[in-house]
């Protein structure tokens, strides 16, 4: 039988996986910063800046937050041809679909069941990566496309079109896991709309009576002055008149005549989000915020307004959920996440992680930053970050091309490394040397640089329980493994060797990196 063909995109190396190194994390504490005193009782001090290949950092976040992040908010390079200050963005077509598309396998892993994603993408690629993405996410899980119109007026010197807007591809983990409507807290120009209010709430009269309804209700209202009113509406007759008695329903004379009103309340639950985004800050916005942020309009190219952000973060998430951004670049994602009481992770590989990002969350933590939503938000201030790095490869060669374990490893690196390549969640104990991790609650993992001898094991096996394994990893050991059935035992660097790729600390979209597609040669224009 002919095997079943489906639909998918295809690309130059599409089937050349990286073989990540799952990494550990290193914090740097001189680095790590938090405010001075709590502003409230739920400041967050866990959230997480990482500095470094941001495919490999996914790879680090992996074990730890699988299943866990609600929100994704990521703005890559768009492979625009145009080489940006902060970062090269042009990669050829097929290897930004290979780089993309690694990155979006682990950020739809570390996606919870009722997570969302939504990627900043403009016309170069959107097509591409919509149908990538329908391949990771499935495509009954794709809940639309918003347009967000990042300026307003100029694009006079465009040779064909004005672009004013880009896109935002939103997807969700499982969409059938979100049974309750989405809705985003209002605005007040919103808001200004609703000037009354009653017993039940702010309201406003809107028209009752609209000959364009569909299938309307009509029947004939006398007023006061014996005018014959037609009413077109989806309320009966009976119903109109006893919402008239009760206030609900007013008849009045404007200048234009008689007409009916009907009291229209403000929702309890929010406002639905439209898919164009028009009122949601510009690019010329998010200038202002670098200005007010760096001194300089032209600090960062092309940021995203806090107002955006916001808007996103605000329709799928409550305070305390986690949200990521892989390609943290100015650090917006974590300043709007951190005002408006979210836990964060950021990733940045560029030295503007240092010049930008931490600059930024320092003035929000310390409230002296009131810009973007900071106001609308009532920011004031509190919380922090801790600061990581990108511990090396584990594995290096030496002068003879041999593999070794890395030098710069302490013991405690080492122990929580094997743990991360064993899929063990290290956790030592503070009693039991040998107990430094556990896969499940009775299965642990020991790491040693020293020779295992039989009489090491012996002894450990006197303080094992008796459904208690243990797996030990080491450069060399003098054991009969036969005797310890509960024990198991792996030389290194030998056992984890072929598991991944070692020795490699840039998987970026970096031009520079990657060999590029040869420009076709410029048509004369003969018009």
């Amino acid at each position: 039988m002919a095997q079943k063909q489906r639909l998918e995109l295809t690309w130059i190396g599409k089937d050349e996986q990286p073989k990540l190194e799952p990494r550990i994390l290193l914090e740097d504490p001189e680095l790590s910063y938090h405010a001075k005193e709590r502003v409230t009782e739920n400041d967050i001090f866990d959230n997480r800046l990482i500095f470094g290949d941001n495919l490999l950092a996914l790879k680090a976040l992996e074990q730890e937050f699988t299943g866990k992040i609600k929100c994704i908010c990521i703005d890559p390079p768009y492979n625009t041809g145009n080489a940006f200050e902060k970062y090269d963005d042009g990669i050829e077509h097929s290897l930004w679909l290979t780089l993309m598309r690694a990155r979006l396998e682990i950020l739809h892993k570390l996606l919870s069941n009722d997570g969302v994603i939504f990627i900043n993408i403009d016309e170069n690629e959107h097509a591409y990566l919509k149908v990538l993405m329908d391949s990771i996410f499935g495509r009954e899980n794709f809940i639309g496309d918003l347009i967000w119109k990042k300026r307003k007026g100029g694009g006079n010197d465009s040779r064909f079109i004005a672009l004013d807007h880009e896109y935002i591809l939103v997807y969700a983990k499982n969409k059938l896991s979100h049974t309750n409507k989405w809705r985003i807290s209002y605005d007040e120009k919103y808001l200004d709309r609703y000037k009354e209010k009653d017993e039940n709430g702010r309201f406003y009269w809107d028209t009752l009576s609209r000959p364009g309804l569909q299938n309307p209700i009509i029947f004939t209202y006398r007023c006061e002055d014996g005018t014959e009113l037609k009413i077109y509406s989806q309320k009966s007759e009976e119903t109109f008149y006893q919402e008239l008695e009760k206030g609900n329903i007013r008849v009045v004379k404007t200048r234009n005549g008689w007409t009916a009103h009907h009291k229209v309340y403000m929702p309890t639950e929010g406002k639905v989000l439209r898919s164009i985004l028009d009122d949601h800050g510009t690019n010329n916005d998010a200038k202002k915020e670098m200005e007010n942020l760096f001194g300089s309009k032209k600090a960062f190219d092309y940021p995203k307004p806090e107002k955006l952000i916001m808007t996103l973060i605000d329709l799928v998430t409550e305070k305390g959920d986690w949200v990521l951004d892989s390609f943290a670049g100015s650090g917006t994602t974590g300043a709007v996440a951190h005002k408006m009481g979210r836990r964060w992770i950021m990733i940045e590989l560029g030295e503007h992680c240092h010049t930008h990002i931490i600059p930024r969350m320092k003035r929000v933590i310390d409230g002296t930053d009131q810009s973007g939503i900071s106001k609308a938000v009532n920011w004031q201030g509190g919380g922090g970050f801790r600061y990581y790095k990108l511990a090396p490869s584990l594995l290096k060669k030496d002068k003879f091309g041999n593999w070794i374990i890395n030098p710069e490893y302490n013991a405690e690196m080492l122990a929580e490394a094997m743990c991360k390549h064993e899929g063990f969640t290290y956790n030592p104990d503070p009693e039991v040397f040998w107990k430094q991790g556990q896969s499940t609650e009775n299965d642990f993992i020991f790491t040693t640089t020293q020779l295992v001898t039989h009489q090491m094991v012996a002894g450990i096996v006197e303080q094992m329980k008796e459904n208690e394994t243990l797996l030990i990893c080491c450069k060399a050991y003098n054991v009969n493994v036969d005797e310890f059935p509960q024990i198991t035992i792996k030389k290194l660097p030998q056992a984890i060797l072929n598991k991944c790729e070692f020795g490699r600390d840039d998987y970026s979209l970096n031009v520079n990196n990657l060999p590029m597609k040869e420009r076709e040669p410029e048509q004369l224009e003969l018009f």
